[in-house]
């Protein structure tokens, strides 16, 4: 799981994007009933911006 959050936050690196709250959820992590998740966190405008024009670009748009 935090091989995951790693690969992710560099990939996010790698496009100018970060996001403070990233890492493994807690809660879920835990939890012996539920998949474990990956907590986004909050984030600035200019970051949710540079985010959705990256996943743009990737998608080809």
């Amino acid at each position: 799981m935090e091989t995951t959050v790693v690969q992710l936050r560099d990939a996010l690196k790698a496009n100018g994007i970060t996001l403070p709250s990233l890492g493994v959820d807690l809660v879920t992590f835990a939890s012996a009933y539920a998949k474990p998740l990956i907590h986004l966190g909050n984030c600035d405008q200019a970051t949710a911006q540079a985010l959705t024009e990256a996943l743009n670009e990737a998608a080809g748009r």
